[in-house]
């Protein structure tokens, strides 16, 4: 009798153990991505944009704003950087006066989303949709801990001075930063990478165009994909790359070099 009832509890118990294996197997584990959403037009906002797995098909993006005013705030998930700008992909649900706003997507898988080239922007207002309140590169676009600083120096005796920062990005694309001092309020100065080094006589050829430096913040952001001739350039690629950097001081008088710099393995 002793030797039926333990046979009957051993199997009992491998019973139990293989009904509650067959569970574990079904249940979906979803995963979660988040991404920071940084101060644009108004000072004082911030938040975040998370991406939860919440099925093999759907995903949700949450986003969480602290500072922001009150009302409900248009939100969207677009193609390109930041730096860039681009199309509408996605039009998120309106973050509410909670600082809240929560969007279900099934067009795109979530590996695709936190892949994605894009980034994600709240607006201020429907009527007032040029006021930016927050933004974020999401995907392949997030800046990684991976850069490199050049310096630029002084010519003649313009007084400009500063530094050329390159940050590579996850998908491996580039996000040129040009920091300068000693400019002017208000006025624009263009920027370019050269082939060659600042040694060169009479100067090497524009292999990028940079954007404009701002007078009134000494600042000028650039993501570089490709060489201007269409040349598929990476973040790697920079890093060894026979350059140099030059500052000018108008559109009109490019001859006017204010600032330069070598870089890459110069």
């Amino acid at each position: 009798m002793r030797k039926v009832i333990s046979t009957l509890t051993l199997f009992t118990v491998l019973v139990f153990l293989m009904s509650g294996s067959g569970c574990k197997k079904d249940e979906f584990n979803g995963r979660q991505e988040t991404y920071s959403l940084a101060t644009s037009d108004m000072l004082g906002v911030s938040g975040t944009a998370t991406f939860n797995e919440t099925s093999k098909t759907v995903s949700t993006i949450d986003i969480v704003l602290a500072g922001a005013p009150s009302g409900t705030h248009p939100a969207e998930l677009c193609m390109n950087t930041m730096v860039e700008g681009g199309a509408i992909v996605i039009t998120l649900n309106p973050v509410d006066a909670t600082g809240k706003s929560s969007t279900a997507v099934n067009s795109i898988t979530f590996d695709q989303l936190i892949a994605y080239d894009g980034f994600i922007k709240v607006h201020k207002s429907a009527s007032e949709p040029n006021i930016i309140l927050a933004k974020g590169d999401i995907g392949g676009n997030v800046i990684t801990t991976t850069n490199k600083s050049y310096s630029l120096e002084i010519v003649a005796t313009f007084g400009v001075s500063g530094t050329a920062l390159f940050e590579k990005r996850v998908n491996g694309t580039t996000l040129v930063t040009i920091s300068l001092t000693g400019i002017i309020a208000g006025d624009e100065y263009p920027a370019t990478i050269n082939l060659g080094s600042i040694e060169s006589v009479g100067g090497g050829p524009v292999v990028a165009t940079l954007s404009h430096v701002d007078g009134t913040n000494g600042k000028s952001f650039t993501n570089i994909r490709k060489l201007d001739d269409g040349t598929v350039v990476t973040y790697d690629n920079w890093l060894v790359y026979d350059g140099y950097i030059n500052i000018y001081q108008t559109s009109a008088i490019l001859e006017n070099v204010i600032c330069h710099g070598n870089m890459g393995s110069n």
